[in-house]
């Protein structure tokens, strides 16, 4: 049997471990020095496809206290859905936009997924302010989805021994 470990930390990747996905999740974003926030103003943006999906994250978000803000589709979603939202502009849109917000630390997470050329062209801009203001950023749905969940466990400071998670397994 292979021994659990965390080798790979020195090539830079990280290993969170925990009684649940949200809390070993949350553990591997600190160990990336990722600081997943709790509240504040989460602005989404998301594809076609990921739209349903965008849903069930935003009511989590607003369960912990963020506000909402979201571009025209992802907002009708969220509306038909009876997810309170303010809308926020493109890069390409009327100012001030959601690069003008970041800039302005307005917003403290993204969740941003793109499928074709432009968008992923427009998105380059936010992601370099965000990374400049130390906005937490994710580019995927799945992504989003477990950041939500890792920050309920902002509390949570139980240091687990692979070797008694282990035991609890069997």
């Amino acid at each position: 049997d292979p021994v659990l470990g965390p080798e790979m930390k020195s090539t830079g990747e990280v290993m969170g471990v925990g009684r649940s996905f949200a809390e070993a999740f949350y553990k591997a974003q600190l160990g990336a020095s990722v600081v997943l926030p709790t509240k504040g103003n989460a602005f989404l943006s998301v594809r076609d496809v990921d739209k349903t999906g965008i849903v069930d994250v935003a009511k989590r978000l607003v369960e912990q206290g963020f506000a909402l803000r979201a571009t025209r589709g992802t907002k009708r979603v969220l509306d038909e859905a009876g997810v309170e939202c303010s809308f926020a502009d493109k890069v390409t849109g009327e100012r001030p936009h959601i690069v003008d917000m970041i800039k302005n630390d307005e917003i403290d997470f993204i969740i941003n997924t793109t499928e074709d050329r432009q968008a992923i062209a427009d998105s380059s801009l936010m992601r370099t302010e965000a990374l400049q203001h130390k906005v937490t950023y994710t580019t995927t749905l799945a992504g989003g989805a477990a950041s939500s969940l890792a920050m309920k466990q902002k509390d949570n400071q139980d240091v687990n021994r692979l070797q008694d998670l282990l035991m609890e397994l069997n």
